[in-house]
């Protein structure tokens, strides 16, 4: 048996033209400042410099990770449970940009073909319309599962192992466990961080894909059909028998091989003909539609934009109008079907509108603000206009 080749030399491809690619990506991406409070524009001011000192430490192995600013974002629109998010400093996102760019074509022609997430030329609509094709071949029972506190929870040495199974570059395997231990600072107070992957970290999804393509080959290799994004999967069966055993090896994998658990609440085996959510769809044989979840979600960002006591002017519309294009991009796919339900959010939007300019709530003012003054006057964009017909 031939003996495994492992990547060796990583780190001799860290170059000017790669470090400022990385620097690309992440002011593309946006972000607020970490806890040294360099926003990347500042950061960008002396770039070059700033670039060619990161690329000294990268290559050197001197770089230090600062802490991550933890923050905490609600769960959903009417949670009351928060999860964390860790913020990296700009220097430390594009140090992280750098390995990810290095591990990326490593370990991305070693996915399996039924994960579509933060791989590039994949995505979720892919890996919804993948979902529906095997339903459509005759696999209607779903393993629904959710894994607890995933990003949260995953032990350094499975990532580390995992990485180090493809990669020989010590200085490399150094930074990677360099940002999974850069602790976090909450409330002015630095915690240490011995477990997980930080939710905010630039290449936290390619490692938790690492991760998990561990998983995803035992399920090939027991004969199952599953899509998977991110932490985000379904493993679809012919039979109530099948899942529960796919459901068996599933904690088998996780929890005896990865440290890892399936949510207990949240897991479930179910049909198609009842429905089950995915990748913010709910997805059953008579429909595909918005899940109640993203529907909450969007009307909360809609009537933070519409509250009454704001004037009804062009800033509006036009912050209106992103929340609503990137809404309809991504529900109003081609296998959705979203058109009566993209028709009563429309209506609901312009009743929030009417409110605004008269300051009120009146049915009579239907007939004073119509359609057409939305739409030619204003220049609102329409969910319903935007749904992608076949």
């Amino acid at each position: 048996m031939s003996k495994k080749i492992k990547v060796h030399s990583l780190t001799g491809r860290i170059t000017p033209e790669l470090m400022r690619k990385a620097f690309k990506a992440v002011k593309r991406n946006r972000g607020a400042a970490g806890v040294d409070k360099v926003s990347i524009q500042m950061f960008e001011d002396n770039l070059d410099e700033n670039l060619a000192a990161l690329m000294r430490d990268l290559k050197a192995g001197t770089f230090r990770p600062k802490p991550l600013r933890r923050t905490m974002i609600p769960k959903g629109p009417d949670s009351d449970k928060l999860r964390p998010l860790g913020i990296p400093v700009v220097r430390d996102r594009v140090a992280q940009e750098v390995v990810r760019r290095l591990l990326a074509p490593v370990f991305e022609p070693r996915f399996h073909d039924a994960s579509y997430g933060f791989i590039m030329g994949r995505n979720c609509h892919q890996a919804i319309e993948r979902v529906l094709e095997l339903h459509r071949q005759g696999d209607k029972v779903v393993l629904d599962a959710d894994i607890k506190g995933f990003f949260d929870n995953i032990p350094h040495k499975v990532i580390m192992d995992a990485v180090a199974a493809e990669i020989a570059d010590g200085n490399i395997l150094n930074l990677v466990e360099k940002f999974l231990k850069a602790g976090v600072m909450e409330n002015g107070v630095f915690k240490p961080t011995t477990i997980g992957t930080p939710q905010g970290g630039v290449i936290s999804p390619l490692l938790a894909n690492i991760v998990l393509n561990h998983l995803d080959w035992r399920l090939h290799e027991a004969g199952y059909h599953f899509v998977r994004y991110a932490d985000d999967f379904v493993v679809v069966c012919r039979t109530q028998q099948q899942a529960q055993e796919a459901l068996t090896l599933v904690k088998h994998v996780l929890e005896g091989e990865l440290g890892l658990s399936l949510s207990a609440e949240k897991t479930k085996v179910t049909t198609f003909g009842k429905g089950y959510d995915f990748l913010g769809f709910t997805l059953s044989s008579h429909s595909r539609r918005m899940r109640e979840k993203s529907v909450m979600k969007f009307k909360a960002k809609i009537r933070s934009l519409t509250e009454r006591k704001r004037n009804l002017d062009a800033e509006v519309i036009k912050r209106l109008n992103q929340v609503v294009r990137g809404t309809a991009n991504y529900f109003g796919a081609k296998f959705s079907t979203n058109y009566s339900l993209f028709r009563e959010l429309d209506k609901w939007i312009r009743m929030r509108l009417r409110c605004m300019k008269k300051k009120r709530k009146s049915y009579r003012d239907n007939w004073k603000l119509r359609l057409t003054y939305f739409r030619h006057k204003l220049g609102l964009v329409e969910l319903q206009d935007r749904l992608v017909c076949d």
